[in-house]
């Protein structure tokens, strides 16, 4: 009986460790967040003034990683992008200053929407 009980035991562990695998991954894949957020350093002007021009450097981030629209949305409402002063309202902007041509127009990003 000891052993029936470890083998189910043991399979449970597995299960669980499984389960926390498969959820482990986050908006921006196994990449977190916070870190995604960094690569837009070159942002940090645009994201403050909607008059600001956007960077090139910029743009290539932005479009990178927009392709994931989730992971754009999280990165721009991060505890990083807020800790550097970014504008949630403005950064939702640059796709559109960038002219991204396949940006997410309309995504609901919280409480914004990607123009």
């Amino acid at each position: 009986m000891e052993l029936q009980a470890r083998c189910l035991f043991c399979v449970a562990m597995l299960l669980v460790a499984g389960v926390a695998t498969v959820h482990g991954a986050g908006e921006c894949g196994r990449v977190p967040v916070d870190q995604v957020a960094l690569k837009l350093a070159p942002c940090t002007a645009a994201t403050q003034n909607p008059r600001a021009k956007v960077p090139p450097s910029c743009c290539a981030q932005v479009r990178a990683i927009g392709r994931n629209p989730k992971c754009l949305c999280a990165v721009m409402l991060s505890d990083t992008a807020r800790k550097a002063g970014v504008k949630p309202a403005v950064a939702m902007t640059i796709p559109k200053r960038c002219a991204i041509a396949n940006r997410p127009v309309g995504y609901k990003c919280g409480p914004y929407t990607l123009p």
